[in-house]
């Protein structure tokens, strides 16, 4: 992909339009490694560049919140050793890109089971979460051990627990109350999720908060998925009619008056 390709996508970009939180499903890895008759770990290093070309190109665009599904709950029924190399190489890259996130004014976060991962996995990524929290231009937000089912059945049981000891009544559980009590509680829901791959799915990530995502599906497997692929993927956001449930003419009207 040359310079000019991704300068004249990015020039597309409405910046007045930006999608605060972006949400990316990383996917294609191990299919990527193995249509090239390589082990499933060397689509997961080679995705790594992945990541990096992403972070960078929504820090320089002003993207605020960016999401990326690093690893389900479900991903632990996979074979033990892809398991096992799968968290080396995550928190070896983690402490390893310190340095970009600091360049780039980016805080880490984490969501979902944390406590599952091994000890000194937690260890490694609440370091350089101390070490970036006080970056202010974007945050990047890791899903690791996450599930949204799961997410939300402990909302639930939250939920159950404030009722019983009074703290809330019946009727004051309510949309904004669960929203409360997910791990994403701070930051707004994602305008725009990607997954890559050519799989048309969102596989148990953000269910809740996806309620009014706009999905965008490509084929190219995440290993190839660069920052053009990012802004095409941005400027084809910028190009729908998000209604909300309102009509094409609401719509209109609204953003006439706006004006």
């Amino acid at each position: 992909m040359s310079t000019e390709s991704i300068i004249s996508y990015k020039e597309k970009i409405d910046a007045a339009k930006l999608p605060q939180h972006i949400a990316i499903i990383m996917d294609g890895n191990g299919r990527w490694a193995e249509a090239q008759g390589k082990h499933r770990i060397f689509g997961h290093r080679n995705g790594v560049k992945a990541v990096r070309e992403v972070a960078e190109g929504c820090a320089e665009l002003g993207v605020k919140y960016l999401t990326l599904y690093a690893f389900s709950t479900e991903n632990w029924n996979r074979p033990k050793q892809e398991v096992s190399a799968l968290m080396e190489l995550l928190f070896l890259t983690i402490g390893r890109e310190i340095k970009t996130l600091q360049k780039n004014g980016i805080r880490l976060n984490a969501i979902g089971n944390i406590h599952t991962l091994p000890a000194s996995n937690r260890k490694a990524l609440q370091e350089v979460m101390e070490a970036t929290k006080h970056n202010t231009r974007m945050t990047l937000t890791l899903a690791l051990s996450y599930g949204s089912r799961e997410e939300l059945a402990e909302a639930a049981r939250q939920l159950a627990e404030d009722y019983k000891s009074g703290k809330i009544t019946l009727e004051e559980i309510s949309a904004s109350n669960i929203s409360a009590h997910l791990y994403t509680k701070d930051m707004p829901d994602p305008e725009l999720m990607i997954r890559t791959s050519g799989e048309h799915r969102i596989s148990n990530f953000l269910l809740w908060q996806a309620a009014y995502t706009e999905l965008y599906f490509t084929e190219k497997f995440w290993p190839e998925f660069n920052r053009n692929d990012l802004f095409e993927a941005i400027y084809d956001f910028q190009n729908r009619e998000r209604r909300f449930g309102k009509t094409s003419e609401q719509i209109h009207q609204q953003t006439t008056t706006n004006y």
